[in-house]
């Protein structure tokens, strides 16, 4: 049960990221630039888990775990960097297959890491998860002819960072607070932000004049959901069972599109959205036969 429990913080952060894209969209309709987005959504996000920091339980934090857990931080923030380079260059269902790579190579990476083979119900899992990820992103043969050699090197090192946030979710600093743990990851995340974009959203006036919704939105879905719910669930996860639940995230994105965009959704995406939820689900299985197992035995002794 307790697999299920943790299972569900991670369905629900990367739902959040999901719906993400689809404010994201808005907020650029509404003539707001990456740079202004992505840095009131960290600044925001920031802010918030300072405000509500003093009614968590705090732990005892080392300089070392700080900074692992910034470098973390760092890792998803160059997510979304990579990610909006690739989606400039190549079209949107290009730029999301490329990114959902961090299925396969979370799983190598946490293969490397605990020196073992993944098992076939992951390997079962990451065949459907990647079927249907080409399938929901409305993949089309224009698209694949358009793809250019930068855009397909950025997708793939925004797919590398986001498999590199997903395992350290798990294993950096996880006997630091949850509230701690998001705190530090969101001010690494905010660091490169600033370093990387010009900070000047903060000293324009723009975030009082109308971009505030979006970056209360957005650090809401983008930050403080996925962080939080993943320093919940992943240290209780191994990485891989992290990274075929977090593929919901595509989903989401789809289901939120067709909802807040009022985008339509083809019969190839509902089948590509059944496929990764059969993959999602496979390893959700695994873990009820085992419980019901148990159960069994403990009722025949």
């Amino acid at each position: 049960m307790a697999t299920l429990k943790n299972s569900l913080y991670i369905l629900i952060g990367a739902c959040s990221y999901g719906i993400l894209a689809s404010i994201v969209k808005l907020g650029y309709k509404a003539g707001y630039s990456v740079h202004e987005i992505t840095g009131s959504q960290y600044l925001f996000g920031l802010l918030l888990l300072l405000i509500v920091s003093p009614f968590f339980k705090r732990t005892k934090i080392t300089l070392k775990q700080v900074g692992s857990l910034m470098l973390t931080g760092t890792a998803l923030s160059l997510t979304g960097i990579f990610y909006g380079l690739s989606l400039a260059k190549n079209p949107a269902s290009i730029a999301v297959v490329l990114l959902f790579q961090f299925t396969w190579i979370c799983i190598l990476i946490e293969s490397l890491y605990m020196k073992k083979k993944p098992t076939r119900d992951k390997l079962l899992s990451i065949a459907f998860l990647l079927i249907g990820t080409v399938l929901a992103s409305n993949l089309t043969t224009e698209g694949i002819h358009s793809i250019q050699a930068d855009g397909l090197i950025y997708g793939l090192i925004s797919a590398l960072c986001f498999a590199v946030f997903i395992f350290a979710s798990g294993k950096v600093a996880t006997e630091v607070s949850t509230i701690q743990r998001s705190l530090f990851i969101t001010l690494g995340g905010l660091i490169i932000i600033l370093l990387t974009f010009s900070p000047t959203f903060i000293t324009s006036g723009i975030l009082f004049d109308g971009l505030w919704k979006y970056a209360l939105l957005t650090s809401l879905f983008g930050v403080i959901f996925p962080i939080v719910f993943y320093a919940l669930g992943a240290p209780k996860l191994d990485g891989g069972l992290t990274t075929i639940i977090g593929s919901a995230e595509l989903p989401a994105a789809v289901v939120a599109a067709v909802v807040i965009l009022n985008e339509r959704i083809s019969a190839l995406q509902v089948l590509g959205i059944v496929a990764i939820l059969i993959g999602i689900g496979i390893p959700q299985l695994r873990s009820l036969t085992l419980l019901s197992k148990s159960k069994s035995q403990k009722l025949t002794t």
